[in-house]
């Protein structure tokens, strides 16, 4: 650009006013996933929620009316055909998305709860492919629905970084997370499509309760990070929804911590 040239922004590059995308993992009011769809619906987007099923509805669909989303489908990701009809509605309702967010996870409780080194090679396998591998079909059924660009987004934890006591299990299939997150984000660039893995630093949800001495966790995240603060569903919503505006359009394959600065104390 020339010396004198004066920069000017579009408004919008802050807005997801006219775009489309679809949240996955929402289980109430507590959840992140909530916390991320408030944030896109605040910012103007319109929304496809999916509940796990039929005990989970009644805790979902409040907050799907809420949040005004024509879309509202039941999507066990181990149920077969459930993940690729919620984005086969999108793509007949819109024809196109912008983005998607993949908070799902899921270990049996005696390899949560036990060492790693004695987990099970089928519990293993399985919380691979809930907490891991749906997120690439994730990708793979929205690429074709991002004929314009997109962003995509994983939902992670510092336990993938670095050894956190009593994330045993989780740690090693969120590092294969946080990997898959970089492949896909140099597979999927030059259609425009950004992907991001979000780390939040602890948070009080239903999933977070199966963790030992997850109260620990949230007291050394609180006296330990520079902010001195726990972070909400709301810090970690809004900082994804920015990241889904254009003003995020050549952010990508990073792992975004949004955890007041816990992840930099050694």
């Amino acid at each position: 650009m020339a010396d004198d040239e004066i920069l000017t922004f579009d408004p919008k590059a802050r807005s997801l006013e006219g775009k489309r995308g679809v949240v996955l993992g929402v289980a109430n009011r507590q959840s992140i996933a909530y916390g991320c769809a408030a944030a896109f619906r605040f910012l103007g987007a319109e929304l496809a929620l999916t509940y796990l099923n039929d005990k989970a509805k009644p805790h979902v669909q409040p907050i799907a009316e809420e949040l005004e989303a024509p879309i509202f489908m039941p999507c066990n990701v181990e149920a077969e055909g459930e993940l690729e009809a919620v984005f086969a509605a999108a793509g007949e309702r819109w024809g196109r998305i912008d983005f998607a967010l993949h908070s799902i996870a899921f270990a049996e409780r005696e390899d949560l709860h036990g060492r790693f080194v004695d987990s099970s090679g089928p519990g293993f396998a399985r919380a691979m492919d809930i907490s891991c591998h749906s997120f690439v079909r994730m990708a793979c059924l929205a690429e074709p629905l991002m004929s314009e660009g997109g962003t995509l987004f994983a939902m992670s934890y510092y336990g993938a970084e670095k050894v956190v006591p009593h994330y045993n299990l989780m740690g090693p299939v969120k590092a294969a997370l946080e990997c898959s997150v970089k492949y896909l984000a140099y597979e999927l660039g030059p259609k425009g499509i950004r992907v991001h893995a979000i780390s939040p630093g602890p948070i009080r949800t239903r999933a977070a309760s199966g963790i030992n001495e997850f109260e620990s966790m949230l007291n050394m995240a609180e006296t330990r990070a520079p902010t001195n603060q726990l972070v909400s569903i709301r810090d970690v919503g809004i900082a994804t929804a920015a990241l889904a505006t254009p003003a995020g359009h050549l952010i990508t394959g990073n792992t975004i911590h949004v955890d007041g600065g816990y992840h930099v104390m050694g």
